[in-house]
C-alpha cells in the first residue's frame, strides 16, 4: 500500500531510500562474514561449533536479535555499546545513536531530540513509564542504565505521544552469576578538576534477586561566553561572561525481583537522585563602539534538585494463554533555585541591573497500569491496557513584581486505553495493529485565576513487516501511524514572568520578553509513514536505511508581540504558546554497524559504527526560507571505530559527531541561528586482567566556540543578539574493577 498523500512529497527521499535499498541488498551474502574469527565452523565439527558461537555472540549481537524479531521499528543498545566510550553522561550516549541530536554547546548536556524535533515530540520513558515533569535524562549515569530503545514509530502500548519516536531507557538488571563492579573516574577540564564513583551490586539472595546501583560525583566546571548586541531597541553592546560552578550529587537505584510458582513475579525499581548547584560570576559590558567597560554585574546561582520514585509490576499468569500485568509508580521532585544579579559599576543608561529570581517548585505523581496478555489461535498475541496517571505541581515564585503572581498550583490528569495485535500473517509477512484513546485534563490555579484544558485523541497505528526471503536476514518495513504531542502543563498555565533585565518598572525588549501560558492550546495530531530496509550480517551487525515523513496540525510556537497587558501601564514583549497551523517534516535515516573484515577480507577487525540522517521540515504559514520546525537540522552525522590491538591488551576507539549550522524562521519577524556543533572523541582501554582495567577518554579533543543568535524584525526596527560560548576538551581517568 502506498499512499497517495505522499507520493510527490517523498520524492527525492524515495531515490535517496531506493539508493541505499540498492547498496544493502546489493551485498554480496559472502560480505556478512569474512574474517576467519567469524567463518562458520563444519559440519564435521558441531560441538566445536556450538562452544564457538557462545563464546563469540556477545549482548550486541542479542541486541541486534531484539531488533530483528520485533514487529515494530526498534533499535536497542545493550551494555556493551552503552560502555564502549566509557561516557559520564547518557547524554553523551545518545548522541552517537542514529537520529538523535542534543541541543546546547559540548559538553553541556540539554534537551534529546529524535529528527531534529524539540521538546515534547520525543517520548521518554523510564522503565516503559513515563518520566515525571523536570526529570533530566542526564540525571542518570550510564552505570545504572541496562540498555535503550528507539522506536521510531508509536505503538499503542508505549503511548503515541511520540511523533519523532520514543526512547525507553531500562535500568540495571541483576545478574547473580556476575561480580560487582566498581569504577572511579578523575576528569579535568580547563583547569578544572572532578571526581565520579559508581558501584554496581548483584544480589545473589533467592527467591529474590536483582542489582543496587550507586553513583555520586563531585564536579566542577567554567562556562565563559560573549555576547554582542546590535539593536534599535535600546544600546549597541558587548556582554563578557564568566562563571566557575560546581554541582555535587549521588544517584542510587536498584531492581529487586521476586519470582513464585505459577508465573508470579513481583519488580520494584526504586530511584533516588539528589544533587546541588553553586555558581558565581561575573558579567562586564561595554558599549559596541567602545573598548571600555562601563558596566560590572557579578552573579550568584544555586539550586537544590532531589527526587525520589518508586516502580512496581505484578505478572501472573492466569493461565497456559493468559498473563496479567499490573504496574504502579509514586514519587515527588522538589526543586529550589535562586539566581541574584548585583551591579557593582553602572553606566547611564545602565547596560545590566540588579535582578532577582527566585523558584521553587514540588512536583508529584503517581500511575496506575493494567495489562492483559493473550496468545491466541495463529500466532495471534491480542494486548489491551488501561492506564491512569496524575502529576500534581506547586509552585512558587519570584515573578518580579513583587506579589504573588508567579506561584502556581496545577495538576494533570490522563486516562489512557489500547488494544493491539501483534500476529505473524506467513512466513514472509508478520503485522501489529492497534488502537489507543487518551484524555487529558489540565488545570492551574495562577494567583486567582483558575485555568483548564481538556483534550482526547483517538490514535489508530499499523506497522508491517515483510521478509522477501524468510531464510536469509533482509526485511523490509512500514508503518501508518497517528501520533500526537499535548501541550505540556507549563505551555497552558505558565504564570507569568518578567524578562530579568527588564522588571515591570522599564521597558522591555523583544529578544527579552515576558512569558506566559496559553491555556487554550490544542494537541498537535500527526499522521505518519515510516519505510525501512534492513540487512543483518551473519557475524553481528546491521545495514539499514528508513525515510519518514510526518504531517502535522496544530504546530505549537512560541509567538512574541507588543501587547496592552494588564500587569503594566506600558506596552510589554509578551512571548506565548499559539497553534500557528500545519507543519511537515521528513528525512532519510541511514545506519551501519559491521565489523571491517565483514566487508573486506584483508582488513583489520575495526568495528565500525556509523550512520547519517537527512532532514526536511516546513510551516506553511511562517514563510520562508528557513521556515523549518524549531531548531532542526538539515542533518546529523556520527562515524566511530573501535579496535583491540594484537599481541596487547589494548582498545582504542573514538567517534566523531556533527551538526551542520543552520537558521529557523520562527515567524515573520523571529529568527535564530545554531552555530555549527563538531564533536571528537577518543578512548583507550588497558586491561590489566579480566577483573581490572584502566580507562583514557577525551571527550571534545579538538574544541571550537559554539555560537547562537536571535534577530527580531519588525520592518522598521531590528534587534540581533549573538553569543559564542567557549568550551574545552574534557581529559577522564577511569579505573574499572570487578570485585
Amino acid at each position: 500500500m502506498r499512499p497517495t498523500l505522499f507520493q510527490h512529497t517523498l520524492h527525492p527521499l524515495t531515490h535517496s531510500l531506493l539508493l541505499a535499498g540498492f547498496v544493502l541488498f546489493g551485498l554480496p551474502e559472502g560480505a556478512s562474514a569474512q574474517s576467519p574469527a567469524s567463518a562458520a565452523p563444519s559440519a564435521s565439527a558441531p560441538a566445536t561449533a556450538d562452544l564457538g558461537q557462545v563464546e563469540i555472540r556477545s549482548n550486541r549481537n542479542n541486541d541486534t536479535e531484539a531488533r530483528r524479531q520485533s514487529s515494530a521499528s526498534k533499535i536497542v543498545i545493550g551494555r556493551e555499546e552503552i560502555e564502549k566510550q566509557g561516557d559520564s553522561t547518557l547524554g553523551e550516549v545518545l548522541k552517537r545513536l542514529p537520529g538523535i541530536t542534543v541541543q546546547g554547546a559540548p559538553g553541556r548536556g540539554g534537551a534529546i531530540r529524535m529528527r531534529g524535533l524539540g521538546g515534547g515530540y520525543t517520548q521518554i520513558l523510564l522503565d516503559g513509564e513515563r518520566v515525571p515533569p523536570g526529570f533530566s535524562i542526564d540525571s542518570l549515569t550510564p552505570e545504572q542504565v541496562e540498555k535503550i530503545e528507539i522506536m521510531r514509530a508509536p505503538t499503542a502500548e508505549t503511548g503515541a505521544r511520540a511523533i519523532a519516536g520514543t526512547i525507553n531507557i531500562v535500568l540495571r538488571e541483576g545478574q547473580k552469576a556476575n561480580p560487582d563492579d566498581l569504577k572511579i573516574t578523575r576528569s579535568q577540564e580547563h583547569g578544572e578538576g572532578s571526581t565520579m564513583a559508581s558501584w554496581v551490586h548483584n544480589l545473589k539472595t533467592q527467591p529474590l534477586g536483582g542489582t543496587f546501583t550507586l553513583s555520586a560525583m563531585d564536579t566542577l566546571r567554567a562556562d565563559e561566553s560573549v555576547t554582542e548586541i546590535d539593536s534599535d531597541f535600546r544600546e549597541n553592546q558587548v556582554r563578557l561572561s564568566e562563571s566557575s560552578g560546581r554541582r555535587q550529587g549521588i544517584h542510587a537505584n536498584a531492581r529487586l525481583q521476586w519470582k513464585g510458582e505459577q508465573g508470579k513475579t513481583l519488580t520494584l525499581t526504586p530511584f533516588l537522585i539528589y544533587s546541588e548547584y553553586a555558581a558565581q560570576g561575573r558579567i562586564d559590558a561595554r558599549a559596541l563602539t567602545s573598548t571600555a567597560i562601563t558596566d560590572t554585574a557579578l552573579t550568584d546561582n544555586e539550586s537544590r534538585y532531589a527526587a525520589v520514585r518508586l516502580n512496581g509490576q505484578w505478572a501472573q499468569r492466569l493461565s497456559a494463554d493468559d498473563r496479567l500485568e499490573l504496574r504502579f509508580g509514586l514519587g515527588q521532585a522538589r526543586y529550589d533555585q535562586h539566581i541574584t544579579q548585583t551591579t557593582l559599576i553602572s553606566s547611564s543608561p545602565a547596560l545590566l541591573s540588579n535582578a532577582l529570581d527566585e523558584q521553587r517548585f514540588t512536583s508529584r505523581n503517581t500511575s496506575l497500569n493494567g495489562k492483559w496478555t493473550r496468545v491466541l489461535d495463529n500466532g495471534h498475541q491480542w494486548v489491551s491496557g488501561l492506564e491512569h496517571e496524575g502529576i500534581r505541581r506547586v509552585e512558587e515564585a519570584s515573578a518580579g513584581a513583587g506579589d504573588d503572581s508567579g506561584n502556581l498550583k496545577a495538576r494533570t490528569e490522563r486516562w489512557a486505553a489500547y488494544t493491539q495485535d501483534e500476529f505473524k500473517i506467513n512466513m514472509n509477512w508478520s503485522a501489529y495493529a492497534g488502537l489507543r484513546y487518551e484524555s487529558i485534563l489540565t488545570e492551574g490555579q495562577v494567583s486567582e485565576e483558575l485555568k483548564s484544558n481538556k483534550s482526547q485523541v483517538w490514535t489508530p497505528l499499523l506497522h508491517a513487516l515483510w521478509k522477501p526471503d524468510p531464510a536469509k536476514r533482509d526485511q523490509v518495513r512500514i508503518s501508518l501511524t497517528r501520533s500526537y504531542k499535548t501541550p505540556t502543563l507549563y505551555n497552558m498555565v505558565a504564570p507569568l514572568r518578567f524578562s530579568r533585565d527588564y522588571p515591570i518598572s522599564a521597558n522591555n525588549v523583544p529578544t527579552q520578553p515576558d512569558r506566559v501560558g496559553n491555556p487554550d492550546l490544542l494537541p498537535e495530531l500527526a499522521t505518519g509513514i515510516d519505510l525501512g530496509i534492513e540487512r543483518y550480517l551473519d557475524g553481528g551487525g546491521v545495514l539499514s536505511a528508513n525515510v519518514f515523513r510526518r504531517n502535522i496540525q496544530d504546530l505549537i510556537r512560541y509567538q512574541t508581540r507588543l501587547q496592552n497587558v494588564s500587569w503594566s501601564s506600558q506596552q510589554r514583549w509578551v512571548s506565548t504558546p499559539q497553534n500557528v497551523g500545519d507543519a511537515v517534516t521528513q528525512g532519510v535515516e541511514l545506519e551501519a554497524k559491521f565489523r571491517l573484515n565483514q566487508a573486506w577480507a584483508e582488513a583489520w577487525p575495526v568495528d565500525i559504527r556509523s550512520n547519517i540522517s537527512f532532514f526536511r521540515s516546513k510551516v506553511n504559514d511562517v514563510p520562508g526560507p528557513d521556515n523549518r520546525l524549531d531548531q532542526q537540522p538539515n542533518m546529523t552525522a556520527n562515524l566511530g571505530a573501535d579496535y583491540r590491538l594484537r599481541g596487547i591488551p589494548l582498545t582504542v576507539g573514538g567517534n566523531v559527531n556533527w551538526n551542520p549550522d543552520y537558521n529557523t524562521r520562527r515567524s515573520q519577524e523571529q529568527l535564530s541561528y545554531q552555530g555549527v556543533k563538531r564533536v571528537l572523541d577518543v578512548y583507550g582501554l588497558w586491561r590489566f586482567s579480566g577483573a581490572t582495567a584502566l580507562r583514557l577518554s577525551v571527550s571534545n579533543l579538538l574544541p571550537r566556540d559554539y555560537e547562537t543568535a536571535t534577530t527580531f524584525n519588525t520592518g522598521t526596527q531590528k534587534e540581533s543578539s549573538r553569543t559564542t560560548d567557549r568550551n574545552w576538551h574534557n581529559i577522564q581517568l577511569r579505573l574499572e574493577m570487578k570485585i
